[in-house]
Parts: C-alpha cells; structure tokens; sequence
C-alpha cells in the first residue's frame, strides 16, 4: 500500500515537496491542498500593463550549488552577479550603497566622527549583543544606525523600539560594513529566471500524478491524528507536510502567531529604465512610509519602452514575515513539539523564520524527502 501524503500550501516550500514526492509514484500517494487559485503564492509571477512581477524581489541566492543544478534544471536560470543595492539616506539627501560601505563614508557630512566611531566600535567588538540595536551600535557606531538602521528597522516591523528584536542573524547584507567590491552578494550565487514568467514553470510543472486541489481549505482539521477534512471528506494521511503558519494548522491552541504585511503600490514609469545599471532596487532608510522600490525589468529582463516599479510598504494586511523575536519563536516551539511522527513544517511561514528563502525551501524539501524514502 502507499503511503499517503498531505502537502499543506503551494507555495515554493509545498511544490518543492510535490515534486520530490510526486516523482515516486510507485511509493507515495500525493495530495497538495491550496487555498488560492493558482500555485505560488508570492513568487509565482503576474502581470501589469503586460510587465511580469512578483510580490517584491524574489531573486533567488543560494551559497550551495547542488540547490542551484537542482532548480535551473525545472527552471532555467541566469545569474545576477552584478545586483547592487542603493539607500536612500533623507538626512544626507544622498543614496549610498548598502551594505553600508567604506568608500561612501567620505561623502558623509559626518566623516571624521563616523571613521572615530567605527574605530571605537572595532576596538569593543560586537561580543554578544542582546538587540538589533545593540548589535549595530557596537558594529558601526551611532552615526550610522541612526542613517541606515534606526527608523528602517522600526517601519519594517512595524515598531516603536528596535530593543524589541532580540534575532538579528537575517539583518546584515553579509557584513554589517564593506569594503571592496559593491555587488551586493558576492559571496553566494544570485540567479533569476530566463523566462519572463518567472518560477511559473516551477509551479506548473507537478508530477501529474499528484491530486492538486486548488481553492480549498481544510473543512476538518485533527493535525494530533494527521486526520483532515478535503472537500468534505476526511481523509487519513500517513505524511503531513505543512507550509503555512503552524498556529492555523493547530487552532491557535497556544495563541495567534505575529506577522507582518506588505502592501504593494505599482507604477508604470515611461521610460526604459529608471534605477542606474545594476541597480535592482533601491532602499529608503528613515521615515518614508515605504521601504523599498523595485524595477523588475531588472529581474526579468523584459523588454519595453516603459518600466515597471513597485513601492513596498509595511502593514498589517497578510501574514508574510514571521516577527523576530525569541519570544514569538517560543510560541511557534510549542507547535513544532505537538507534531506526531510523520508531521513536517517547513517554508518560511512553516519554520516560522523570516531567514527562511527559496533556497531553504528547497533544501527543507530535500530532507523531509529523504528522511521519509
């Protein structure tokens, strides 16, 4: 008999899962449950006045080439070496790049105190901050907190206090400051799709064997038995593989686990381009009420007279990163704990780790996968 598997969410994390499992039909009886239209979620691309996007840069990194071969064999991929990143710094009404670099420090109004205080700052050492703030007062000095960190940090979450983040392994851009080379990744592959639309292929391409059911929430929820209802049917499952928040899957049993939002405003520019070559997005540090801008036709090298950019800004409307702080980790521990054998939670939303991208997906995919062979 097989053994039977439930793929909760169709996202990167669930399909990634599809088509390992799917792949061993012999083995495995596969059902991939997705509440929206269409598999994706966030990354799966769309279109506006015919320019394909995503809901915010979804550019793929990886420091692993297996995770790379594995992906640009469904999805061919290019890479994007160049991409540089800029910030808008109000105060100084100048952009510089980010990661904060060395070289841009001279342009500063404040130069000579800055290069005083990143020179406190390596003398103390970072040691074993116990906050973002914290962290970064100790890695560059006030001067440059308060340019690129303070108010950045506090519109992402949405918060009044930046001593409230209490993991921060996510925040820096590899190193808190650099010198040499600007490209923003230079120590981890950084690919996109050759297809303008995106990972669709990824999405799209499922064993056939697989039952997708689209538009549909689970009518009956007993995760304890791995036990569902599908269409008013419960079903048994001897594998569950969950991608969405653990609270939703378990009832809210230990309470509602926090994220934060994004709404996206998009505007069609006329003109070819509109940031500089090699510039994918640009980051605006203080008190914006958005955080980042994007040109896609950096991404997806469409081509058009136009160009497409879109305005992220923090909110409360959908839940698509997970807030980092311990507290909210221990919540999310209690969940994990009350999952039988057999009973996986993997993604972003499923790890509840805001750290987790495309490139973990797939590798959380790989080793529920192995682990259940």
């Amino acid at each position: 008999m097989k053994t039977k598997v439930l793929i909760i969410g169709g996202g990167f994390a669930g399909c990634a899962s599809a088509h390992l499992f799917g792949k061993e039909a012999q083995t495995f009886d596969v059902t991939l449950v997705e509440a929206a239209p269409v598999l994706g979620g966030g990354v799966r691309t769309q279109y506006y006045a015919g320019h394909p996007y995503t809901f915010g840069p979804r550019h793929f990194l990886t420091g692993k080439q297996w995770i790379f071969d594995y992906l640009t064999e469904i999805v061919p991929l290019r890479l994007c070496d160049e991409h540089e990143f800029v910030s808008y710094v109000k105060s100084d009404e100048q952009f510089y790049s980010y990661p904060i670099h060395e070289d841009d420090i001279q342009r500063m109004p404040e130069a000579q105190q800055i290069r005083s205080e990143l020179e406190a700052a390596r003398h103390q050492g970072v040691g074993e901050p116990a906050n973002l703030e914290e962290y970064w007062l100790r890695s560059v000095g006030p001067t440059l907190y308060q340019k690129f960190i303070n108010a950045y940090s506090k519109k992402m979450w949405l918060l009044d206090d930046n001593r409230l983040i209490d993991d921060f392994a996510w925040s820096p851009k590899g190193v808190a400051i650099k010198s040499g080379p600007r490209a923003a990744w230079d120590t981890a592959i950084s690919a996109y799709p050759l297809a303008h639309d995106g990972y669709n292929r990824f999405f799209d391409s499922i064993p056939s064997n697989v039952e997708l059911l689209l538009n549909c929430k689970a009518d009956f929820v007993d995760p304890d038995n791995k036990r569902f209802g599908l269409n008013s049917e419960i079903r048994q499952f001897d594998i569950v593989i969950n991608t969405i928040s653990p609270d939703i899957v378990f009832g809210e049993r230990y309470g509602r686990l926090e994220f934060v939002g994004r709404d996206l405003d998009l505007l069609v520019i006329p003109q070819e381009f509109v940031l500089p070559k090699n510039v994918y997005f640009a980051y605006y540090t203080q008190d914006e009420p958005y955080t980042r801008i994007t040109e896609y036709k950096k991404f997806t090298r469409y081509k058009s007279d136009s160009s497409l950019i879109s305005v992220e800004k923090p909110s409360r409307n959908g839940r698509h990163y997970p807030m980092p702080f311990k507290s909210a980790y221990a919540v999310a521990e209690k969940y994990f704990a009350d999952m039988p054998d057999g009973f996986f939670s993997i993604g972003r939303a499923g790890s509840y780790l805001y750290r987790v991208d495309i490139d973990d997906c797939i590798e959380q995919a790989h080793d529920v996968f192995e682990s259940c062979k």
